[in-house]
């Protein structure tokens, strides 16, 4: 038990979901201590560090894990599709949080960048190369990262993805790599979508 990875944070997805995702897909099994300390930010202990704050997270476990590329150029190829990809998943995360007049336009702002600005890019990335996956034919955190992104995004609109085919068969394929799998499965470490019950309890939490 004391060599498993601790994740301190609120029983819910936020900035610490990611680093689940990560976690699952290098099959480390991890503890869940559920206490927040740091004020509040994603807190993980793993070989001995107490580390803070998400993207540091995300990109230790890359790399102890060796989901961030085979050489400098790959990493940073992966690093700039990661970071697009934080920027619509803080945007599909915010909607809940929104209040009720401004629903609909953040729902709509929601569709129109996953369709118009960041779903084009994959979709023309993996056109572009004919590999299965993003970066250098090899599994890594920046294909984690999307099928995250994708998951949550259907959440909003089940047919967001409709026009962009080889994101479908992306889906498909990497829900199926093992490890992916079993995350995805019911009564896994994976946390549901915030519901609209939950928003108060949250704003508790992080105020």
């Amino acid at each position: 038990m004391s060599g498993k990875p601790k994740l301190h944070y609120f029983n819910g997805r936020g900035r610490m979901e990611t680093i689940r995702w990560l976690l699952a897909a290098a099959g480390v099994e991890v503890c869940l201590c559920g206490s927040l300390l740091f004020q509040q930010v994603p807190m993980v202990e793993i070989d001995g560090m107490k580390m803070v704050q998400s993207r540091a997270i995300a990109n230790y476990i890359a790399a102890k894990y060796n989901l961030c590329g085979k050489d400098l150029k790959e990493r940073a190829l992966i690093d700039m599709y990661v970071e697009g990809m934080a920027d619509l998943n803080e945007l599909i995360m915010s909607h809940t949080f929104q209040p009720a007049e401004k629903k609909e336009q953040h729902f709509a702002t929601i569709v129109d960048r996953a369709t118009n600005r960041y779903f084009p890019v994959f979709e023309k990335v993996l056109k572009d190369h004919g590999q299965d996956f993003l970066v250098g034919n090899q599994f890594s955190r920046a294909d984690v990262q999307l099928l995250e992104t994708i998951l949550a995004a259907e959440e909003c609109k089940p047919d967001i993805l409709a026009k962009f085919p080889l994101l479908q068969s992306f889906k498909a394929r990497t829900s199926n790599i093992p490890t992916i799998k079993k995350f995805l499965q019911p009564g896994s470490q994976r946390k549901p979508r915030l519901q609209e019950k939950d928003v108060k309890r949250v704003m508790e939490i992080f105020h």
